[in-house]
């Protein structure tokens, strides 16, 4: 099975701290980053820029905004796809990341989740 983590920080309190703290924190990450790599799950690893173009049917028009939306105190700034025989496995898998491990992390708003990918083609095709 696959499997998508989402990683997610709170830009306010990342951006409250001096680039060389910041530095220092990101850091401690490569070598756990590492760590997950050599388990030979992680499919995908990818960081997100901030910037996010949002697209949605309003009364049957196609509307385009900026994002990321201001509502939201969280920005989701890493993907990563992971392989897994099941759930349990996955999230073990993902506590190797550093959003788990770093401690710096929490004073940072950093959290990731994890969710089953299920295939639309595939779903589309078991009706």
């Amino acid at each position: 099975m696959k499997f998508l983590c989402l990683g997610y920080l709170d830009p306010q309190k990342m951006d409250s701290k001096p680039k060389a703290e910041i530095d220092a924190v990101m850091e401690k990450c490569w070598p756990l980053m590492d760590a997950m790599y050599k388990t030979g799950a992680v499919l995908v690893d990818a960081g997100l820029s901030p910037e996010a173009k949002h697209l949605r049917r309003v009364e049957g028009e196609l509307l385009i905004s900026d994002g990321p939306f201001a509502e939201t105190k969280e920005l989701i700034a890493s993907a990563i796809v992971i392989e897994a025989e099941n759930y349990d496995e996955a999230v073990k898998i993902a506590a190797l990341h550093p959003t788990t491990l770093v401690l710096a992390g929490e004073a940072l708003g950093w959290r990731l989740e994890v969710r089953p990918i299920h295939y639309f083609k595939d779903f589309l095709h078991d009706k």
